[in-house]
């Protein structure tokens, strides 16, 4: 967009008011504006290669640089770093766009709070024109509301009111320190009281319902979402209440009530304690199941310890711990959920880079227990004789069998066999096929034999089930941002030709217009960003990438920056131009073609002898 405004200019020592063009982005996510200028100022101070590599190392790979992508787990890097460009794009996961667009990505920002970051992080100031933004303000009434909410919940624990809950937290002999620490409360047994609490400080229903914490039943009425339930403040790297856990004091279900998932909280992407955890100075983390454990733990002098907030480990929540751990300790429950929670886990931190161990405990169920049953001092201990994942699960089979008979003995070789072919290392797999080979009296090979055998097998399931999905259609999911594109495949990859031409050589745009417009592209997002590069190249504004923004999700500029990847060492000729606009044509005439059966008698001769007169040409 493009504002008149006066400035001054000075002539023979006078001021003369002058009037100036200026250009502002209007932020569709923000519906704030900042200007061109300071957004080519943060750039230019914010190089992207040194903000990513503040995140995750990189390796440089020819002209450009390669890291492993902080958005999917990979063992090998696809996530690559333009420095021409100032821009990134995995080919792995599809993320991709500017510096912005990443620090919106790691963390979970919207844009005005992406820049704002970038700005805090290099000492700029964002203009104030940058600050009307009703996303952000929600997210900051969010927090506060959050932060009202724990001090009520607190203050409720200390009351006659919360005496159930003190008894609760005292039970579980938590010491008072340890209550403040973790600002641990109360919610009253009352369908009402938060409600009328935050709504006397100034907060609507309407805001108490985004904040998740109030909830609106069918008749339109608000209640509270915690009702007499202990209550656990979830607290973010920066010291912000994003939600809340909170666990009943009877028998009764559900028995942990979790914050749902609001603009400034996702129960995918955090851990609860890592605020605390984060600053332990070993690069170890222990991983618990929930909070009481976490809590005990901490109580305990083990301060590096985290857990997931009522769901199953995520890959995300993997990611998040590989910035902060080389290793962790699984310290799960010991029954059988609490195992088959392990096994998934330890394959989420194998694909992660992180190894991972597990806590094996004995004559109790959970870490909370056994520190009550036997201290803290047996408890460091047994953290330090944690086990290997895959060792772990080896002594878990010879407990399952009696190895002195031949059936037992043949059923653990096929397990333990299984759980050699699972191991991505075939480092991994010689050494412990060495190590059965040598406990059963049996050779190395022929141990491997199996272990290749299972493979292949698996391997094979694999691929039939690959096909089953690709004959029921199944194979590849909907393209989301584009799902024209399955129905139209070859229209769609002539049209992200054209964008990247389109990019590159600006000034064909006046020869492009002139082939196709717009509304000759089938699929409606690559029509869309097409019009979008358009309407700035005639408005005489930037298309580097930094300058969509404001109008393209952070999934859209992932789009959008793998058709620049894509299309960075293709041809760029004028004919590999009219190659992709003659698809286009085809596509456009064809369409014709079809509506003729629609046309009256008359129009369908007229058309039948225009096709005749063409064809002949």
């Amino acid at each position: 967009m493009r504002l008149l405004g006066i400035g001054w200019a000075v002539r023979e020592g006078k001021l003369y008011p002058v009037f100036v063009e200026r250009i502002v982005f209007w932020c569709e996510w923000g519906e704030g504006m900042i200007s061109e200028s300071f957004i080519t100022q943060l750039k230019l101070a914010c190089d992207i290669e040194s903000i990513i590599s503040s995140y995750v190392p990189m390796k440089r790979e020819g002209r450009n640089k390669k890291a492993l992508c902080p958005f999917h787990l990979e063992k090998t890097p696809s996530f690559v770093i333009y420095e021409d460009t100032q821009s990134f794009y995995c080919f792995g996961c599809g993320a991709g766009g500017d510096v912005i667009t990443f620090i919106m990505r790691i963390e979970n920002l919207d844009y005005i709070e992406a820049v704002r970051f970038l700005a805090a992080r290099v000492g700029m100031t964002v203009p104030e024109d940058g600050q009307d933004d009703r996303k952000a303000r929600l997210k900051a009434r969010i927090l506060e509301m959050n932060r009202e909410a724990a001090r009520f919940f607190h203050a409720n624990l200390k009351s006659p009111a919360g005496q159930a809950g003190l008894r609760y937290f005292a039970g579980r002999r938590l010491t008072k320190q340890t209550v403040v620490t973790y600002g641990l409360g109360y919610a009253p047994d009352d369908w009402h009281s938060l409600l009328r609490h935050l709504s006397s400080k100034g907060y609507s229903y309407e805001e108490q319902e985004a904040a998740a914490l109030v909830v609106k039943s069918q008749k339109g009425n608000y209640y509270d979402q915690f009702r007499n339930r202990v209550m656990f403040p979830i607290i973010d790297l920066r010291g912000n209440v994003i939600g809340f856990g909170g666990r009943v004091l009877d028998d009764s279900k559900p028995k942990y009530l979790n914050s749902a998932d609001t603009p400034v909280f996702k129960k995918s992407r955090n851990l609860f304690s890592l605020n605390f955890a984060k600053q332990a100075k070993e690069r170890t983390l222990v991983l618990a199941e929930g909070y009481m454990d976490v809590i005990a733990m901490y109580q305990a002098g083990v301060h590096n310890v985290v857990a997931t907030l009522g769901t199953a480990l995520t890959s995300e929540q993997a990611r998040l711990i590989s910035q902060y751990a080389d290793d962790v300790i699984i310290a799960y429950d010991s029954d059988e959920p609490g195992q088959i929670a392990t096994a998934k886990a330890s394959r989420l931190f194998e694909e992660a880079g992180v190894e991972a161990r597990v806590l094996v405990l004995k004559d109790a169920k959970d870490p909370d227990e056994y520190i009550k049953k036997f201290g803290a001092g047996r408890f460091q201990v047994l953290l330090e004789q944690s086990e290997n994942v895959t060792s772990s699960k080896f002594k878990r089979l010879k407990e399952k069998y009696d190895l002195e008979l031949p059936d037992e003995k043949i059923k653990y070789l096929g397990e333990a066999c299984g759980v050699i072919a699972g191991l991505y290392d075939s480092l991994e797999r010689d050494v412990y096929a060495s190590t059965l080979a040598a406990e059963c009296g049996l050779t190395k090979e022929v141990v491997l034999d199996k272990v290749a055998a299972i493979r292949k097998s698996r391997f094979g399931r694999q691929k039939k089930r690959e096909w089953r999905d690709i004959q029921s259609g199944r194979a590849a999911p909907p393209d989301r941002l584009n799902p024209e594109s399955a129905k139209y495949p070859k229209e769609a990859a002539a049209e992200e030709g054209i964008i990247g031409f389109l990019c590159k050589n600006p000034d064909y745009l006046e020869y492009l217009l002139g082939k196709i417009q717009p509304g000759d592209f089938p699929t409606s997002w690559n029509k869309r960003l097409f019009e979008l590069i358009v309407d700035k190249i005639q408005n005489n504004l930037p298309i580097e990438l930094s300058f969509f923004n404001e109008q393209l999700s952070p999934d859209e500029m992932g789009r959008f920056s793998g058709i620049l990847a894509r299309f960075r060492e293709l041809s760029n000729t004028k004919q590999s131009l009219d190659d992709y606009i003659d698809v286009l044509l085809k596509h456009k005439n064809r369409l014709k073609d079809e509506d003729r059966f629609d046309l009256p008698v008359d129009a369908y001769e007229k058309r039948r002898q225009e096709l005749l007169k063409n064809k002949g040409k």
